[in-house]
């Protein structure tokens, strides 16, 4: 798999497809790029060339928690991986979840980048904010206080990236306890300073400044309400709304039906990047 270092940082990458538009997606959570990869596959098949990538501390890419936020810098990683593979101007750019947390800080900071946005399972409300506080950041920062560096590198989520990249335990372990938490709060810090938002991160008068397409796609479980997705519809100038699911389900991430709908979803993905470059958008 290439590796690119951007930043200071490496990351894992991979390219679908060899000629078309480019769109670039990022998947949810700290999930790695393995988990967009069948949704990635269908869109290039259709005729464009998608980007994917392990975010910093995601997959088999490096750990990193230097700068004031991590979607803010995982945001300005992707601008950065899109140069580096060659993508001049503007591309189609596409998120869930945290991934779309990552999507639409790009397009506030640089809306020069995006020629559309494409969202699905937009995080909001509190019960989301609680729950992400914890698992990104506060379960880390209690097992670092209890039991060290060798408690997180033990943890389930470093614990992977480690045995991803075995790089990553050294940077871990270099890192120290103190430097960790520190980071580690800091990040916290910041992921509340927009968790009240209606959409999780991002200040509901940016996204009113997002002019360019967009579509969104809600999500339907406990951290991925459908209010989220209706109220950036409403946000977002120049968007469109579809649904897949018509019922919620009561469980915090409703993993396997959405893997089940990437046929779904690419679809109606591919319909709305088709009416883009079609200029009906």
């Amino acid at each position: 798999m290439p590796v690119a270092q951007v930043r200071g940082v490496n990351l894992v990458y991979e390219v679908l497809g060899t000629s078309g538009p480019w769109i670039a997606i990022s998947p949810g959570g700290r999930r790695g790029m393995v988990s967009v990869k069948p949704l990635g596959e269908l869109i290039a098949d259709a005729g464009y060339r998608v980007l994917i990538h392990d975010r910093r501390n995601t997959g088999a890419s490096e750990v990193n928690l230097d700068g004031e936020g991590e979607s803010r810098e995982q945001a300005e990683d992707l601008v950065a991986l899109m140069g580096h593979v060659g993508i001049s101007g503007p591309a189609y750019v596409c998120g869930c979840s945290s991934g779309a947390r990552l999507t639409l800080t790009l397009a506030q900071y640089h809306p020069d980048k995006v020629k559309a946005l494409l969202l699905w399972r937009v995080t909001g409300g509190a019960y989301a904010a609680k729950k992400l506080a914890y698992n990104y950041y506060e379960q880390f920062i209690a097992a670092a206080q209890k039991g060290g560096m060798d408690a997180v590198c033990e943890t389930e989520h470093f614990g992977a990236m480690i045995k991803a990249n075995p790089a990553n335990r050294g940077i871990l372990q270099a890192m120290g306890a103190e430097k960790f938490v520190a980071s580690m709060q800091r990040w916290l810090a910041t992921y509340h300073q927009g968790s009240g938002n209606p959409i999780s991160g991002i200040p509901p008068e940016a996204m009113r400044a997002m002019t360019m397409p967009a579509i969104v796609v809600p999500g339907n479980d406990y951290i991925h309400p459908r209010i989220p997705g209706q109220t950036a519809h409403r946000l977002l100038p120049n968007s469109r709304y579809a649904e897949i699911f018509s019922h919620d389900v009561e469980v915090d991430v409703d993993f396997a039906a959405w893997d089940a709908k990437d046929p779904t979803l690419a679809a109606i993905f591919i319909d709305f990047l088709r009416a883009c470059e079609a200029g009906r958008a």
